[in-house]
């Protein structure tokens, strides 16, 4: 019996792709990686249509796709959209700078952004229309958001969308769509999705492959260091939390008068992901390619049924991929490989590098990539921390990429999207008037969720750069222009990659769905 969604893991003895890779490396509980392929492959969903495995998928005008995530919800304010004419605690505490686009303007601490705007261009309208008790939390706006849906499955809450529910009809995540319709082209070894730096700490709604089954699940990677914050989803980068007081003796440190020590988390640098080593197969031993197949033979515990030819594929397949991913200079997620110039330019912060794996993943033929970028659900010490830590290593971290993208001839071939879950409120105030944060100190004012409207930063392959698209009232808390939902913005992504608005995939049990519900975003792409 295939997995079904909503079913308890102990319930069914197949083991699914979910299971079987983990987070930071592949755990083969027993099997070899021949026999996780063809799991894979056998898989009761059907396969995409032919033209679409073979590549043809007609006027794609991205290659890839890099998502980047900025969990918890950044502030339209702050970022893209201030409002520089409204009251005091709508405004905030920070300037505006100018733009190389006419007219618009954006947050003072963007200045690297601000220089390149011709580059790029922003949607300030993006919205949900769900109802006020879902567009408004974190749980059921992850789901919509990387649904790329406007309603939660029926019989869902908040609360219980972060858990598996019998019955549940879940929409597929944008990413097992992106691997459903483009799959990676003929020899390349990775998945066609992969998330990262921490999937251990984003276990959000929304990302799984859905009615889809697993066959199109997503790899989520660990690649940092281990973080020990109090709220590890809420801090970034590299490492801080919202909580940490504003008395100097108590930061976070070694220190014995520390609230909490951030000293795993301080060095930058990645780790690779262990697929090798959970084989106990010595890379040494990759360079010889019949020790290999005799150790994964070896691992099998009992022979497939399929046709010899189709076996030799998936473990040709194996093979690649274990020698795709051992250190050195073949492998996109060894950062090492780059130079000082190229990883400064990006920022030695954990944004930073996770998006030159990303630019290495990309140009190694991953269809798409999803950064998760922690740390933007600003209630308390809005403007301390989205001054001193937010805003500068986006503006760092995003300049480099697009910079680095454009120098490689890769801007015109890949796809980059980057916004949150939510925008926040135009009103600033304290969480709770009165009341003390994790480190005892009194709730500094924030803003809080704001479901109404979000921007969304779109640049590279399909996209009209240079434009503000969108405009939101005098505080900034409603679209006055035309406003675009989730089920657009998938409809974006989808029409750039070249998948046209009649393009079906069928469930599990070949019943066929329209692949998008929205439609692309209106002077954004042609």
């Amino acid at each position: 019996m295939a997995h079904r969604l909503g079913c308890n893991h102990t319930d069914h003895p197949r083991i699914g792709r979910r299971e079987l890779l983990q987070v930071g490396g592949m755990s083969l509980l027993g099997a070899g990686i021949s026999d996780l392929l063809r799991l894979e492959a056998e898989a009761t969903t059907p396969s995409p249509p032919a033209h679409l495995a073979q590549g043809e998928r007609g006027g794609r005008r991205a290659e890839s796709v890099i998502f980047i995530f900025q969990s918890g919800g950044p502030s339209q304010h702050e970022t893209w959209d201030p409002k520089p004419n409204a009251p005091d605690m709508i405004r905030g505490e920070y300037g505006t700078t100018a733009t190389r686009i006419i007219g618009a303007r954006f947050c003072e601490y963007l200045p690297r952004l601000a220089v390149r705007a011709d580059k790029f261009s922003i949607v300030r309208t993006l919205h949900h229309i769900a109802g006020r008790e879902f567009r408004n939390e974190h749980n059921s706006c992850h789901y919509l958001l990387h649904t790329g849906t406007t309603a939660l499955p029926v019989g869902d809450s908040n609360a219980s969308i972060t858990a598996p529910r019998a019955g549940r009809f879940e929409w597929p995540s944008l990413g097992s769509l992106v691997a459903y319709a483009a799959p990676t082209a003929q020899g390349v070894a990775l998945p066609a999705v992969i998330e990262l730096p921490r999937a251990n700490l984003m276990r959000y709604p929304g990302r799984e492959p859905g009615i889809l089954g697993p066959r199109y699940a997503r790899w989520g990677v660990d690649l940092a260091q281990p973080c020990r914050a109090p709220d590890a989803a809420g801090s970034c980068p590299n490492c801080f939390s919202h909580d940490d007081p504003n008395d100097p003796a108590r930061a976070a440190g070694p220190s014995p008068r520390a609230w909490w020590n951030n000293s795993s988390c301080r060095d930058a640098t990645f780790k690779l992901p262990d697929i090798g080593g959970t084989l106990s197969v010595p890379y040494s031993q990759l360079e010889d390619r019949a020790s290999l197949l005799a150790r994964l033979d070896g691992l099998r515990r009992e022979r497939d049924a399929a046709p010899q030819r189709a076996y030799d594929v998936h473990r040709q397949r194996a093979f690649d991929l274990l020698f795709t991913t051992r250190p050195g200079a073949q492998n996109p997620f060894d950062i090492r490989q780059e130079t000082d110039r190229i990883r400064d330019r990006y920022g030695r912060e954990e944004w930073g590098q996770g998006f030159l794996v990303a630019r290495r993943l990309v140009e190694a033929g991953v269809r798409m990539v999803q950064v998760n970028l922690r740390g933007w659900d600003t209630h308390q010490n809005a403007f301390r921390d989205l001054r001193g830590k937010l805003l500068p290593s986006i503006d760092l971290a995003l300049s480099g990429l697009l910079d680095d993208l454009e120098e490689r001839g890769l801007l015109d071939e890949v796809l980059v999207v980057m916004c949150g879950e939510m925008g926040r409120t135009p009103r600033i105030s304290p969480i709770s008037a009165g009341g003390r944060n994790a480190s005892g100190e009194i709730f500094t004012p924030g803003r809080h969720h704001w479901g109404d409207v979000f921007p969304c930063f779109f640049a590279g392959a399909g996209i009209r750069a240079g434009q503000i698209i969108g405009q939101t009232d005098r505080d900034g808390g409603v679209p006055v222009s035309e406003g675009f939902t989730p089920e657009d913005l998938a409809a974006t992504i989808f029409h750039c990659l070249g998948v046209g608005p009649d393009r079906e995939f069928h469930d599990q049990a070949g019943r066929p769905y329209r692949m998008t519900r929205g439609t692309p975003i209106r002077g954004l792409v042609g």
